[in-house]
């Protein structure tokens, strides 16, 4: 009995100790398993924050293409450049050749004398460039012949004149107007004077405003924006000094001018805001005169004559 039981005893610790051994190849597969898996998601992360970068933050040159494709055919069999020669035109053709395909031939002319400057491509080259010279200097000539035949229709002179008496006549002439529209203006018109305490601009303005006054005894209203916000939002005022033009019975108004200005500069920006407002010019108009009506210098003039002046009238 003693030795049966000695026997079963036996073969249990055989059985624990088989056990624990299959345990434990267990655990170490798995834990073999684990460690792998861990290693490689390291590398995955690692390569990905690296690649990442790596496409992000590096700025390197592509690869260096294959040397067969740099070698293509299709680069070694290209075409030669064709390079003109003037032995296939005549002078005629090349006096009344289109502008765009003279330059285009000049350009490529010039081109290949600079490539190889022989006498002959140097030749060509320089004679396209006199006849170029030619064309020119006909061109001027003609312009000349055509505005002084119809010198009324493309010449300025007589009401735009650059000879000393005529300037003088001119400016006589202009500062006439001037002072005539500014005096009519006086009864209906008036000058808004906005400024603002402190502003030594607004000074030196006002004293200029006094020589305007006496001259043509203007009304012209002081408005301080420091205490008359109704006002400078109204006419959205956002400088001191600025001079508004306002007319009687008219919600219209025409700034003159922002800053200090001259006796002479706002007599002649008053005038053109006071026929503005009159209806007497438009944008289109606003530097002319009256005296420059009908003239070459009226731009839209040419509308109202009613004919082509490049058709000849028999």
């Amino acid at each position: 009995m003693q030795k049966k039981s000695s026997i079963q005893r036996c073969h249990s610790g055989d059985q624990f100790r088989h056990f624990i051994l299959m345990s434990c190849i267990v655990s170490l597969l798995a834990i073999s398993t684990a460690a792998l898996a861990a290693a490689e998601k390291e590398v995955r992360d690692s390569t990905f924050y690296h690649d990442t970068k790596h496409g992000w933050f590096w700025y390197e040159d592509p690869p260096p293409e294959p040397e067969e494709q740099k070698n293509s055919p299709k680069q070694l069999n290209k075409p030669p450049r064709r390079i003109p020669s003037l032995d296939n035109y005549t002078i005629d053709d090349l006096w009344n050749m289109y502008p765009d395909d003279f330059q285009e031939l000049l350009n490529v002319l010039q081109k290949k004398a600079v490539q190889t400057p022989t006498e002959q491509n140097i030749m060509e080259y320089l004679t396209m460039q006199d006849i170029a010279r030619r064309k020119a200097l006909a061109y001027t000539n003609a312009t000349m012949y055509v505005t002084q035949k119809y010198s009324e229709l493309f010449n300025v002179s007589h009401v735009y004149p650059t000879a000393g008496p005529g300037i003088t006549a001119r400016v006589r002439m202009q500062q006439q107007e001037i002072s005539q529209t500014i005096s009519r203006a006086a009864t209906n018109h008036a000058l808004l004077f906005f400024t603002s305490p402190g502003c030594k601009f607004c000074e030196q303005q006002a004293r200029i405003l006094s020589y305007f006054v006496n001259k043509y005894g203007w009304q012209i209203k002081p408005v301080d924006i420091s205490t008359n916000k109704e006002a400078m939002a109204r006419f959205n005022i956002t400088i001191t000094p600025t001079l508004l033009l306002i007319k009687k019975g008219q919600a219209n108004s025409m700034t003159v001018t922002t800053g200090v200005i001259a006796l002479t500069e706002l007599e002649r920006k008053l005038y053109r805001a006071i026929r503005t407002l009159q209806g007497n010019t438009r944008e289109d108009t606003f530097l002319m005169y009256d005296f420059q009506k009908g003239s070459p210098l009226d731009p839209t003039s040419i509308l109202n004559k009613g004919k082509q002046p490049w058709i000849k009238t028999k």
